[in-house]
């Protein structure tokens, strides 16, 4: 299925909402409705520094701890003002298309790796219980991530208590071969660890992959380059690892580097249809335009 945007509402992904210092409220194309995002990196670290990258690092941020009380507080308002409707006549949101008026998840997701945080399991928990109280428990709890630190035992142990409680993981992975990999991600950790994570959680659970492909100095990936990332994605899968979807898109906000730019719609489907004839289940989202 192929997924147009359809109001610049899809281009509106800042993580700064009113006074909030974590929560932010998202209308997004792969959730298909409104992610209320949990930014658990405030210091703006992450472990990779993606050419792609949307968040601005030339501002020092004026906070960097994460204070679970105001989380919380912040939390359980974005939920309520989501269940009762009230975000939906507050501008921008009040743009949104009918069809994506609904709650689908909490993200953790924000200006870095969320599963950094040394606290991520009491964050994981504190979700749970907001949406127990709310009565929201069929809203998901997914955690963006670039799968580098699934091998640590507390991550692990977060993503299994997840795994009760409505969770989803929606793992990244932009590249086949090491080269594009740290042309793209510009990280020290290897490709391989990403592939053996990226296994390891999907045998126990399936799990979203998350593949942003754009054009770098007007030049798309080349075909080897998107064989060698199917045949990553086939690897998974005949391994057993669970692969719920394929979520292929293009950058559709200001990037890290102004050399990167979107692919074109049929670059998109082109990567698609790859997916698709390879037997995985696949999405395509297109640029801004």
């Amino acid at each position: 299925m192929m997924i147009h945007p359809t109001v610049n509402i899809f281009t509106l992904h800042s993580r700064q909402w009113q006074e909030n210092r974590y929560v932010y409220p998202v209308v997004s194309r792969r959730s298909k409705g409104l992610s209320i995002g949990v930014n658990l990196n405030p210091d703006k670290i992450c472990n990779f520094d993606c050419v792609y990258c949307s968040v601005d690092r030339t501002q020092m941020p004026e906070r960097a701890e994460v204070d679970l009380a105001i989380l919380e507080a912040e939390l359980r308002h974005m939920v309520g003002l989501a269940s009762s409707g009230e975000i939906w006549r507050q501008p921008p949101f009040d743009r949104t298309p009918a069809a994506l008026r609904r709650i689908n998840d909490i993200a953790f997701s924000g200006d870095g790796e969320p599963t950094s945080f040394q606290r991520f399991q009491d964050a994981a928990e504190l979700a749970v219980s907001v949406l127990t109280d709310a009565n929201a428990a069929d809203v998901k709890i997914v955690v963006i991530t670039n799968a580098t630190l699934f091998h640590q035992d507390r991550v692990l142990e977060t993503i299994r208590y997840l795994d009760h409680h409505n969770g989803e993981i929606w793992a990244k992975l932009d590249a086949g071969t090491e080269a594009y990999y740290k042309l793209v991600e510009r990280t020290t950790i290897p490709l391989q660890r990403v592939l053996d994570n990226l296994l390891m959680v999907g045998r126990d659970r399936p799990i979203v992959i998350q593949s942003l492909f754009m054009r770098i100095s007007d030049v798309p990936p080349s075909g080897e380059e998107i064989a060698a990332y199917v045949g990553r994605l086939q690897a998974l899968r005949d391994g057993g690892g669970g692969i719920k979807l394929v979520q292929v898109y293009t950058v559709a906000r200001t990037t890290a580097e102004a050399y990167v730019t979107p692919l074109r719609n049929e670059e998109v489907d082109a990567i698609v249809n790859a997916v698709r004839e390879a037997g995985i289940h696949v999405e395509g989202y297109y640029g801004p335009d």
